[in-house]
């Protein structure tokens, strides 16, 4: 062991020295070189830095450097996250996507081109004209359809969502409100009349049986009940003169 070498280390060192810092790690952790000036100063850490990734050997596990446009990686060749000015793709760090795909700004990946979807138009509306179906001859019919998917920046934009034609019908008056509100209210009396009339006739009918009931009972009070007819067969029968 070299005079400078120390086991009495703090921080996770295994084995440091006083110029040099950390020059072994305790188990499970990751040794690591950080530059201070132009001095190299080892440490242990439980996970590595940002543009670090960790190797673990069975003497040590180290902590190596990504490449110079990735921020984060999982191996030297297979970054994770990119710096500013690169687009992630595949584990690498493009300045532009590649044919077919597209730069996505917010998450700095090159992702697939989306193009617009729409649904099926919907059947034309009634021919009007001026919000009416009424006094006119020719007008126009429209149908909508909805979008389904909108496109990416690169995608083909969404076609026109409305479409409107010309079309003609047989002219009909419009019935004017103050006349159709007149029969409206002349249909309700006269239905409110006929309800009254049928009313009063029910009301009539049951009066008039209530009444024949009535003289009904009134005349089998008044009327003699009838005597009950002898019997012949009785009358006709011997008499018993033994006594």
């Amino acid at each position: 062991v070299h005079p400078n070498v120390s086991q009495g280390c703090q921080g996770g060192c295994a084995t440091c020295s006083d110029y040099n810092g950390c020059l072994s790690c305790k188990p499970r952790l990751f040794f690591v070189l950080e530059r201070i000036g132009m001095k190299q100063i080892g440490v242990c850490l439980s996970s590595c830095p940002s543009g670090y990734y960790g190797t673990r050997y069975p003497d040590i596990n180290k902590c190596a450097k990504c490449k110079a446009d990735c921020d984060t990686c999982f191996t030297r060749n297979f970054c994770t996250k990119c710096k500013s000015g690169f687009y992630l793709y595949s584990g690498k760090c493009l300045e532009k996507c590649p044919d077919g795909l597209e730069a996505n700004n917010h998450t700095m990946e090159c992702t697939s081109i989306v193009h617009c979807e729409t649904s099926e138009w919907s059947p034309w509306s009634p021919c009007m004209k001026k919000g009416k179906t009424c006094g006119f001859k020719r007008g126009n019919e429209v149908r909508f359809r909805d979008i389904i998917q909108h496109p990416s920046a690169r995608g083909n934009p969404c076609p026109a969502t409305t479409e409107s034609r010309k079309c003609i019908v047989q002219r009909k008056r419009c019935q004017k409100e103050g006349k159709g509100k007149k029969n409206r209210e002349e249909k309700r009396k006269k239905s409110n009349k006929d309800e009254s009339k049928e009313t009063r006739q029910e009301s009539k009918g049951r009066a008039a049986r209530r009444q024949n009931r009535e003289q009904r009972e009134n005349n089998n009070k008044t009327q003699p009940k009838k005597r009950k007819a002898p019997n012949k067969e009785q009358d006709l029968a011997p008499v018993d003169t033994a006594h």
